[in-house]
Formats: structure tokens, sequence, C-alpha cells
């Protein structure tokens, strides 16, 4: 049980070689690319420059999302990359390394209507085991007087925010959220694993000055709910 509150910062890996031809990744292992390197230097430069203080980084065991830690935790000072695999994107299925026009020839209007097909990972699937990630991170950094850095996917952390209520917004390369994670009484738990008391969303964290990516395009998200209107989606 925490003793008191844990508070994150939630990014999106910097960009992979997959993210610059366009590629659904899902659980597809595709590693950064020079400019997803650069993006976690620069990721790393800036948040040096504040007055935030990490005590630890974890990511998805997924290369593109351990990468872009292992780049910013090195500069920042802290100890390894904790990865847990709870945190990888949702599996695309059969979309997995399509591009969107692959996409749309072969499954018409999913993407506009915003449809998966059966072998993707359902949305409840995805937070459910977001949120266990999250909490065993927050229980992990509870003795730490500071901010854990976790680094995962663009879906993954679209799923949570819809999830906890927050608007929906499209997550560029190294963008992310804020959240807060608070201590529960011995007797709050009721068994749902989809259940957020105690877990609170912040703002959207915006990479300012950083280059997005090299591709502008429709990508992954895990679905179920609509974008906003006019929010660009990206491949993860």
């Amino acid at each position: 049980m925490l003793a008191r509150s844990v508070t994150m910062l939630l990014l999106r890996h910097g960009q992979s070689e997959w993210n610059a031809v366009g590629r659904w990744q899902g659980t597809a292992d595709s590693p950064l690319d020079e400019l997803g390197r650069r993006q976690a230097r620069q990721m790393a430069e800036l948040l040096a420059a504040t007055e935030l203080r990490f005590t630890n980084v974890w990511a998805s065991d997924l290369e593109r999302a351990s990468q872009t830690a292992s780049i910013i935790g090195e500069i920042l000072g802290l100890d390894g990359v904790t990865t847990a695999p709870m945190l990888r994107e949702a599996h695309a299925g059969e979309w997995e390394g399509l591009t969107a026009d692959e996409i749309d020839r072969d499954w018409p209007g999913h993407l506009e209507q915003h449809l998966r097909p059966p072998t993707f990972e359902p949305f409840e699937s995805v937070v459910e085991r977001a949120l266990v990630g999250l909490r065993a991170i927050a229980a992990a950094s509870n003795g730490s007087d500071g901010i854990a850095l976790v680094i995962a996917h663009s879906g993954l952390v679209r799923a949570i925010r819809r999830h906890l209520g927050a608007d929906d917004a499209r997550i560029p390369n190294l963008g992310g959220t804020w959240l807060t994670i608070h201590p529960m009484g011995p007797d709050s738990s009721t068994g749902d694993p989809l259940d957020t008391r105690g877990i609170v969303v912040g703002d959207l964290f915006d990479p300012a000055g950083i280059a997005i990516t090299g591709v502008d395009i429709h990508g992954e998200d895990p679905g179920q709910q609509a974008d906003q209107p006019d929010a660009d989606r990206q491949p993860q």
C-alpha cells in the first residue's frame, strides 16, 4: 500500500523506424531511428534544464520505448531502466506492419469509423494491464522523493487518459501526460482491475521545441472511443 502520493510523467517514445515509414507497430519491436534518438536526447536536455527532479525511469519492454528511456535516463543521471511488459502498446493483430493505405485497401472504412479487426487487443485489456503496471511502478517508487519517469506508447497513453475521463488528444513523439497515484485505505480495493480511484490524470505534456515526427499520417490507437474532432493520429 502506498504511504504517500507518487507523481509520474508518462511519455511516448521517440520516432521508430516503422514510425518513419508509417507502419502500424502494436507489439512489433521496431527500434528508434536517428531522429528518434535525437528526440530522446533533446527531451533529456529539456528536462535537465527544469527544476523537475526524477528519481527513476521505467519503460515498456519494446525497444522503441526502452531505448528512449535509456537515452533520457543516462543524460539525467538515473540508475538504469526498469522494463514493464504491461506498458506495451496494444497488440494490433493483422494490422501490425501495415500502412494506413494498406489497411484502407483491405479493411475499407475501418479507420474512418474507428473500427478494429477481431485480433486487435481490446481497449479494456490495454487499460487493465496499464493500470496494474502503473500501480506497480507507484508502489516501487513509494520511497523516492521525486517524479517517476515512464516511457510507453501513444495508444496506451491515450487509452489511460480516456479511461480516466480526460480529453482525447494526439500524443506526439515525446509527448505525454502527468499522472498522480494517491494512497488508498487498506479496505479500499473493489477487486475491479479497471478501478481508477486514487489515480488522477493531469495536464498533457507538450514537447515544445522538439521535432515531433518525420511523418504525418493516420496511425494506431486502441480504438473503442472516437478521437477528438481534428485530432491527428500517428503510428506508435
